[in-house]
């Protein structure tokens, strides 16, 4: 009976001591990944402190941290803040959906078939490395002060290279895999639906990452050239305080834009490694 006791506690104190490990285990990783962050944005604001005192630019021009984040806490109160914000988001997930869609048909097209590549495939890499600004004349000319201008130059930027993610993906998809998939029956498009497209998944999310970054720039110099009255963005926000010189409001909401960009790359950043990682494609550190 004693030694069923002691059994029952030794037991009970493993999984105590187990439950422990493993909540340290988890709050080093959280460290980990948290301090190196943490350090460069101490870093980068020691720096800019440096600067605002070396007297470079008055502090009119060049406010402070302290200054810059009051602003910017002062500003989280403002209801048109979240008006502006809200414009921005919509108009980033609108027009990053609509180049999803269109990037991801016109890259499976170009994938499937050699006329489509040799006819297009060059000209989908000359798309994406056009600067998103030199489409806004063009946009301006076709739809005017408008959202579909902004539209526009968003898909441009951003539909090239989640087409290329798609293409590279394809073509990196292993032939023995391939042989492997045609011996047990997959023809056409069931090829694709089961095989290709899965195994070409990693380098799809890497390519839907590229796209948000170029969508998200594009879209932020949209805002800047299209002004559209009664649409608050923080576009027209940035011209605003430039407009009346209040540096600090404007360097707050470049802040604002930045984490939002950071964010989203983080959340990408996040699926891609779970999708490499479950095909066992994770960095391997020695």
């Amino acid at each position: 009976m004693s030694e069923g006791v002691v059994s029952v506690a030794r037991n009970a104190v493993t999984s105590t001591e187990r439950r422990s490990a493993a909540s340290v285990s988890f709050g080093a990783r959280i460290w980990n990944r948290t301090w190196p962050r943490l350090l460069a944005i101490v870093i980068a604001l020691a720096v800019w402190q440096l600067v605002v005192l070396s007297g470079w630019k008055p502090e009119y021009v060049l406010p402070p941290p302290l200054s810059v984040g009051h602003t910017f806490f002062e500003q989280l109160i403002v209801p048109k803040f979240w008006q502006a914000m809200g414009t921005t988001i919509n108009r980033a997930l609108i027009g990053f959906g609509l180049s999803v869609l269109i990037g991801s048909t016109v890259g499976l097209a170009v994938s499937r078939s050699n006329v489509l590549r040799s006819a297009i495939g060059s000209l989908i890499t000359g798309l994406q490395t056009m600067p998103s600004i030199a489409w806004f004349p063009l946009a301006i000319l076709l739809f005017g002060l408008t959202e579909q201008a902004i539209a526009f130059v968003v898909v441009l930027g951003a539909a090239p290279s989640i087409a290329n993610g798609v293409v590279s993906g394809v073509d990196d998809v292993s032939p023995e895999l391939q042989r492997v998939a045609h011996v047990l029956g997959a023809r056409g498009a069931r090829m694709y639906r089961y095989v290709m497209i899965p195994a070409a998944l990693p380098s799809y999310v890497s390519g839907l990452k590229q796209g948000w970054a170029f969508a998200w720039r594009s879209l932020m110099a949209g805002e800047l050239l299209v002004i559209i009255a009664s649409r608050p963005s923080l576009g027209v926000q940035r011209q605003f305080f430039r407009e009346f010189a209040n540096a600090s409001g404007l360097l707050s909401t470049m802040i604002v834009i930045l984490m939002v960009g950071v964010l989203v790359d983080g959340a990408f950043s996040t699926v891609a490694n779970g999708v490499r990682s479950r095909r066992g494609l994770g960095v391997v550190r020695l």
